[in-house]
Order: structure tokens, then C-alpha cells, then sequence
């Protein structure tokens, strides 16, 4: 077996090719998630038109019919004029509010920020899309190319025991020499088995991350560079980079405002609302006693809060309180992300030693394994040293993979805890 990694499978006719950028596109176009974070921030847009709506004319067409028992009057449940005369009439109602002395300011600026709060959480979810299918591609690699390894071990072992088996036939060396072989060849090929199911389950994984509800066979393409760039040495630069970028702090510090906002909104409870109201029709059919077919007037009218239970009050500290939560979310956040950063950069750090490191092993393996090789053929080992001088190469080769694409992981990590 030789110490050079062939990182990608063969490609089978019926599969397709897929690239990392060409993953991220896919996912960025099916993944429901993405759809859902989109939508979700539409809505909350509408919101912010609710609110406004409040400092807008409202207009309002009526019609009315009534037939009266005879000398029938309202006796109960209301202090309005208790007359009721045969009618029928239409018009309109316009109403417009004057002032609520900031209320509905209030409630649309927090409105708005929470419909930008929406936005940046949109753009979080995609970052966090993103993110999973680059890890899921990541590791797919890994298993593609432990799958190679597994494959050219079965192949090595298998091609031993043939070795073996003729000069067993021969004479030459011991059944037990055999027997060890065939075991190796064994292990082999259970390796060969479990390789092929992760293989499948990280591509199963990375299908569903991509939106596609069937599956689908890739062929991944590898595009990892053989010389990978060095991890960073500090990682405070990044989490000052983190805290300007990452959107989903920045969704949590418009969260919090709004909440400010909306407290503001909740103490403006208390202030008066003044509105004016003008109303316009036609009576056509009308009992003697409404004189004029056409009606109308305007009228402004002050309503000032006196006493509700102490509800507002109450709606005023919860909403105090919520904001004070929503501050602290802030700062759970932040810490968070901190802690994110300088991990990932230390995991980084360590990956990118490991590739050198296991890179050095597979010469040193490799080399090792065509020593015992040879002394095997010419009877100066014994068939132990040579299978342990078989699974030392295997080992090494699959370390040696794994860590080239930890590394790959860590640094996409890194771009998802700055936000980039």
C-alpha cells in the first residue's frame, strides 16, 4: 500500500458530482429552512404596517334600516338617547386619531425593529444552513476517503493471504501463518463494511441538508488543498470580528431595543388619546320626526385613563421586565460566542499540528510495512509483525485523513462563529 491519500472515490456512472459551493447553492434554494426564515421575516414586515396603521384615516360606509314597535323606547342598558325612529339611511364615518402622545410611535418603532430583528435572523439561519452543510460535506470526505482506504486495505490483505495461502500450500510457511492472514483479511473487510455505512450516512446527511427529499448519489469532489493555510494564532481579533458581524447577536440587539421600545409604548398607556370623528349620509325614508334627509358633523373626542384594575401598570412592568430579559439574552449571547470563537481556533490549532503529525506517520507506517514486507518474504519475521505492520498503515492512513478534513471543518467553523 503506498503513503499517498487519494481523497475522492471512484465515480460511478449514475452519480452525480457535487462541489462544496455547489452544495451551499443547493441548500441555500431547497432547504426549508431557508424558505421558513424568509417568510417568517415577510410577516413580521407586515407587522410593522399594523402598527402604522393606527396614524392612518380610518373610513368606515354604514348602512342602517330600523322599524320601531310604536311608542317602543331603549329603557335599559345604555345612557344613549333611548328614541327609536322607523329609518333608513346610509353614510360614512371617518375617523382619524390626533395624538396618543407617542403610544403608536412607539409601537411602530418597535414593530420596525422587530421586522429587522427578522431580517437579521433570516440571515443567521442561512449562515447556520450554510455552516451544516459544510461540516456534512466535510465529513462525507473524511468517509469517501476512508472508504479508499478501507478498499485498498481489503485489496493488500486479500492479495497476502493469496501469498500466504501458496506458500502454506508449498510447504513454505505454517497453516498458522495462514490462519493470521485470513484474519487479517477479515478485519479488513469488516472495516470495508462500517466504511461504507458511514459513507452512506453522511451522504444521507448532506442530501437532506441540500432539500432533497430523495436520495441522491454524489460523487463528492474534492477541492481541499493539498498545502491547507495555517490556523489563526489569536483568536481575539475573531471574537471582536464576531461581535460586529455575527447576525444572529445582531437579531438579539434589535430584539432588545424593540422591547425597549414596546416598554416605552406600554408606560404611554396612561397618556390621553385625542381623535376626531366626522360622520356624512342620507336618510331617504324617515319617520316625521327627523326633519332633513341629510345628515353630518365632526366632533373631537379626549379619552383620558383613570382607573382599568391596574392593568396598565401591570402591562408596563411586564413589559420592563421583558426587556431586561431580552438584555440579558444580549449578553448569554455574547458570552457564547466568546467562548465559540476561542475554542473553535484552539480546535483548529490542534487539527492543523495533527496533519503534519499523521502525515509523518503514513511515511513512517508505509516505510515500516514494506520493511516487514520484505523480511516476511525472505523469513526473517514472523506473520504478526507483518499484520501489525499491515493495520499501523491503515491506522495512520485514516488518521491522516480524518485530520486533513477536521482541519477543513474547523476553519469553516471558524467563518460561521465570525459571521463571514
Amino acid at each position: 500500500m503506498g503513503a499517498q491519500m487519494v481523497p475522492a472515490a471512484p465515480a460511478q456512472s449514475s452519480s452525480q458530482t457535487l462541489t462544496i459551493s455547489q452544495a451551499e447553492q443547493l441548500a441555500m434554494k431547497n432547504n426549508p429552512r431557508i424558505a421558513v426564515a424568509r417568510l417568517e421575516a415577510l410577516a413580521e414586515g407586515q407587522v410593522t404596517r399594523e402598527a402604522r396603521s393606527a396614524e392612518l384615516p380610518e373610513l368606515a360606509g354604514n348602512l342602517t334600516a330600523v322599524e320601531p314597535k310604536a311608542g317602543s323606547r331603549v329603557t335599559a342598558g345604555g345612557l344613549n338617547n333611548p328614541v327609536l325612529y322607523e329609518r333608513a339611511a346610509a353614510g360614512v364615518t371617518l375617523r382619524q386619531m390626533i395624538t396618543d402622545f407617542g403610544r403608536t410611535r412607539n409601537l411602530v418603532g418597535s414593530a420596525d425593529l422587530r421586522a429587522k430583528a427578522e431580517a437579521s435572523a433570516q440571515a443567521a439561519t442561512a449562515d447556520d444552513v450554510m455552516f451544516a452543510v459544510d461540516e456534512a460535506f466535510y465529513h462525507a470526505l473524511s468517509t469517501q476517503a476512508v472508504l479508499k482506504v478501507a478498499a485498498d486495505t481489503v485489496k493488500a490483505r486479500q492479495t497476502t493471504a493469496d501469498q500466504v495461502s501458496a506458500l502454506t500450500g508449498a510447504k513454505l510457511k505454517s497453516t498458522l501463518d495462514l490462519s493470521f492472514a485470513n484474519v487479517d483479511l477479515a478485519q479488513a473487510k469488516l472495516l470495508l463494511v462500517d466504511a461504507e455505512n458511514a459513507n452512506q450516512d453522511a451522504l444521507t446527511t448532506l442530501n437532506a441538508l441540500v432539500g432533497n427529499e430523495r436520495e441522491v448519489a454524489y460523487t463528492l469532489v474534492d477541492e481541499t488543498p493539498k498545502s491547507p493555510e495555517v490556523a489563526p494564532e489569536d483568536a481575539e481579533p475573531l471574537v471582536a470580528e464576531a461581535f460586529a458581524r455575527r447576525p444572529d447577536l445582531q437579531s438579539l440587539d434589535e430584539q432588545y431595543a424593540a422591547a425597549k421600545k414596546f416598554s416605552a409604548a406600554e408606560h404611554d398607556l396612561w397618556r390621553p388619546t385625542v381623535t376626531a370623528l366626522g360622520v356624512m349620509g342620507d336618510t331617504p325614508v324617515r319617520a316625521d320626526q327627523i326633519t332633513t334627509p341629510w345628515y353630518g358633523g365632526v366632533g373631537v373626542n379626549v379619552s383620558v385613563p383613570l382607573f382599568n384594575g391596574f392593568l396598565y401598570s401591570a402591562r408596563a412592568k411586564e413589559a420592563d421586565l421583558r426587556a431586561s430579559a431580552a438584555n440579558e439574552q444580549v449578553q448569554v449571547l455574547r458570552q457564547a460566542i466568546a467562548r465559540d470563537v476561542r475554542t473553535t481556533v484552539l480546535a483548529a490549532q490542534s487539527n492543523f499540528e495533527r496533519i503534519a503529525v499523521t502525515g509523518q506517520l503514513v511515511k513512517e507506517a508505509s516505510s515500516a510495512f514494506d520493511l516487514a514486507q520484505t523480511r516476511y518474504k525472505i523469513g526473517l519475521s514472523s506473520m504478526v509483525e507483518l499484520s501489525q505492520a499491515q493495520l499501523a498503515e491503515t491506522q495512520a492512513q485514516i488518521a491522516y485523513a480524518n485530520a486533513r478534513y477536521a482541519y477543513e471543518g474547523s476553519l469553516a467553523a471558524i467563518r460561521f462563529q465570525t459571521g463571514q
